[in-house]
């Protein structure tokens, strides 16, 4: 449990710093001035996402999910004020999706120690989890600010209401509809067996 814990928290955090790596590359300063573009732990840990969320989860035996403290941004500053957001949304998924990618050529190709090859196997499943429940669009997931990139204008009410109840509707499909969070995984573990075979 401690080990699928450690590799969650680092891939949260290879998230959080894609974000503000192309925040960076697209003229926004604000995460580097916050020290936020670096793999120190503490500058990410989020009191809820990072820490009470994965140990009730643990402790429910249900598939352990997470987030971490999110980047500070600043569309304002984006050279490209168009589809800045919607870069710099997807950065983070698209992290987790390189990491799994990256990790399930390795298992694919290279043949692994057993030890390895478990470590590998965890890493790809949770990469592939996070990159899935982060594009799910609700507030204040990475797939909600690919929504409002993507809607017209007209459809502001929507966003505002996205906003306003989007960490209470997480909270429901995380808790309280059955099997809530387990399509990811399911997926995910669909996706893993592709490198397995």
């Amino acid at each position: 449990m401690i080990f699928t814990l450690l590799i969650l928290l680092f891939s949260i955090i290879i998230h959080e710093i894609a974000h503000g790596s192309v925040a960076y590359a697209l003229g926004d300063p604000t995460a580097k001035e916050a020290g936020r573009l670096d793999l120190n732990p503490l500058k990410h840990l989020d009191p809820i996402g990072s820490i009470l969320l994965p140990f009730f989860m643990s402790l429910l035996g249900g598939p352990i999910i997470g987030w971490a403290k999110p980047v500070p941004i600043n569309p304002m500053y984006f050279r490209d004020q168009k589809w800045g957001e919607l870069k710099v949304s997807l950065a983070g998924p698209l992290s987790n999706f390189t990491i799994a990618l990256i990790f399930g050529l390795i298992v694919k190709f290279i043949h692994l120690p057993e030890s390895f090859l478990t470590i590998a196997t965890v890493v790809i499943l949770y990469n592939i989890a996070l990159g899935i429940f982060n594009l799910i669009p609700i507030y204040p997931l990475d797939g909600s600010h690919v929504l409002f990139a993507l809607l017209p204008d007209r459809f502001e009410e929507f966003k505002r209401f996205l906003i306003q109840y989007g960490f209470v509707m997480l909270l429901f499909l995380i808790f309280i509809i059955p099997s809530g969070l387990n399509w990811v995984f399911l997926l995910a573990d669909k996706i893993l067996s592709l490198f397995l075979k």
